[in-house]
């Protein structure tokens, strides 16, 4: 019985009047914050969508053209220059030099002449 009659003092209801006083103070300023955050996020989300579309235009009609003109140029450019190669005579053969080639010891791998990457395409003095 006597814990019956704490809760019920515990939860006693305020006032009616104050009740009405609490409500319209807070209702007004919650509503006119949250009417300024609303339209600020609205106005922020309108934003987003414009800049988005922008992007997405310059995208796809400036951004890749561009790469398709540089492309084709490239592939011109490249045909070109071996046409151009093709009509010279051949390269004469690159003399060898005693400072090339040195090695003070041998590779590890391999009959350890070899680099361990060869490329005689790029340079004729990776052979070993």
């Amino acid at each position: 019985m006597l814990s019956a009659r704490i809760l019920a003092r515990a939860t006693r209801t305020q006032p009616r009047i104050l009740q009405q006083a609490r409500r319209l103070a807070t209702e007004s300023a919650s509503k006119r914050t949250q009417s300024t955050f609303v339209k600020e996020r609205e106005a922020v989300k309108h934003h987003a969508a414009e800049s988005s579309e922008l992007w997405k235009k310059l995208t796809f009609f400036i951004a890749v053209p561009a790469i398709l003109i540089a492309g084709v140029n490239a592939y011109n450019l490249w045909n070109k220059h071996w046409e151009h190669w093709a009509h010279m005579p051949p390269l004469e053969e690159r003399t060898e030099y005693p400072y090339q080639n040195i090695r003070t010891k041998n590779y590890f791998w391999g009959n350890g002449d070899k680099v361990l990457l060869p490329s005689s395409s790029s340079s004729p003095f990776l052979d070993g």
